[in-house]
């Protein structure tokens, strides 16, 4: 019994060590957080942060997938209650804005110092855009998206965009929300017939007022 209570203790602190780092290098970069800062956070010693991960890329690798995993699940429960793509494609636009809201650009440049955990992000990238593929093609079944567009020529698009919304200055001119939108709405504008388009200007119009009553808070 002793064992079992042993077993949960140390997935418990597991379970805490990975949310506080995942806290920690997304709000401020991954370079300047040491292990030290991670184990002073959790009030343990340095000694039990190792005996638990081994060093710092296993600990931002574990960061990473806890990140995509909750991703994941968000994505499956609104897929569920969604009554098409569109939906589901925009209830994600607004998620990843408040995810990039709290992520550090610094945390983006960083990572791809860190080879093995910056080609399972990669590696992510790919699978993903399999799944874009599924929802285009959805969409086009439901009515939402044109038939007569290469969705693999724009999904290849989006892609470089935001490689280049994170490798560029364009968001020291421009917030990045601003960037962001303006990439999301434009290319979704050109893919949807007139029912789609007609989705997205709703959703727009809610989503502003939103926004505007979120900066005026």
């Amino acid at each position: 019994m002793e064992h079992g209570k042993d077993a949960s203790q140390r997935a418990e602190l597991r379970e805490r060590i990975i949310m506080t780092s995942t806290e920690a290098f997304t709000s401020k970069g991954i370079k300047c957080i040491t292990m030290d800062d991670i184990a002073a956070a959790l009030g343990i010693s340095k000694r039990t942060l190792y005996e638990v991960f081994a060093d710092k890329e296993t600990l931002l690798k574990e960061s990473i997938l806890k990140i995509q995993q909750d991703r994941d699940k968000y994505l499956q429960e609104v897929y569920e209650h969604s009554s098409n793509v569109l939906e589901v494609i925009l209830a994600v636009f607004q998620k990843s804005i408040e995810i990039f809201h709290k992520t550090n650009k610094r945390f983006f440049e960083d990572i791809k110092k860190y080879p093995k955990v910056y080609a399972m992000m990669q590696d992510r990238r790919d699978s993903d855009s399999e799944k874009t593929m599924f929802f285009f093609k959805s969409g086009v079944e439901q009515g939402i998206f044109r038939s007569d567009v290469n969705f693999a020529i724009v999904n290849l698009l989006v892609r470089e965009q935001f490689d280049v919304l994170l490798n560029t200055d364009i968001c020291s001119e421009y917030p990045f929300i601003e960037v962001y939108e303006s990439i999301m709405f434009t290319y979704i504008r050109g893919i949807s017939t007139e029912k789609g388009a007609k989705v997205l200007e709703d959703f727009i119009q809610e989503y502003r007022k939103n926004r505007i009553g979120h900066i005026n808070d």
